[in-house]
């Protein structure tokens, strides 16, 4: 076995990994913004740790996926109901009361985190999986490493939210904005093919 690529395949996965999950952070940051505070850390960590076994099961099985036309408009679709649902989140006036309870549950963001992660990761997956090949320890390592750095930048994120609601509305344009341009690109795979 050949140790020194495999590190420089692993370091490859994590530099794509690094890049592409920054508008995960902020989905996950977007979506424990409206928890009490001893709530986030729990949703973050139970959100991004189902949302990594599905990205572990979603890289094992890559190259299937790539078949599979029509994924992309559907995670894009899925992705456009999370943002509906942070829109509505956002313009409700106490986003977060003066005792500091939230109008959001521990399920609900929990929830919001895996749908959202898993429908705007297929881009990461592929792309680590491209890299890593047929090393499956390198695909779970580079996943568990980028998600790990996620769940610290989201808990950032979060914080900075609920200082400050102007970000939020950003964090929510750029997520628009990706479930828009996931949508457009998968629209044209699937007319291609009809």
């Amino acid at each position: 076995m050949d140790w020194t690529q495999d590190l420089v395949t692993l370091a490859q996965v994590i530099m794509i990994d690094v890049a592409l999950a920054g508008d995960n952070a902020i989905v996950v940051g977007l979506a424990v913004s409206g928890l009490p505070a001893r709530q986030k850390r729990p949703a973050i960590l139970l959100g991004i740790g189902g949302a990594t076994v599905i990205r572990i099961a979603m890289g094992a099985v890559a190259l299937q996926l790539l078949a599979i036309i029509g994924l992309l408009l559907a995670g894009g679709i899925l992705l456009l109901w999370v943002c509906w649902k942070m829109f509505r989140e956002l313009r409700r006036p106490n986003h977060v009361s003066a005792g500091g309870e939230g109008t959001k549950t521990l399920r609900q963001a929990m929830m919001q985190i895996i749908v959202a992660d898993v429908s705007m990761s297929l881009d990461n997956v592929l792309a680590v999986a491209g890299v890593a090949h047929d090393r499956l320890w390198v695909l779970v390592v580079g996943l568990v490493l980028s998600v790990a750095l996620m769940g610290l930048a989201a808990g950032l994120i979060a914080r900075l939210l609920e200082r400050h609601r102007s970000i939020a509305w950003a964090g929510l344009v750029i997520v628009l904005y990706v479930a828009l341009t996931m949508i457009w690109h998968g629209g044209h795979q699937v007319a291609a093919v009809i």
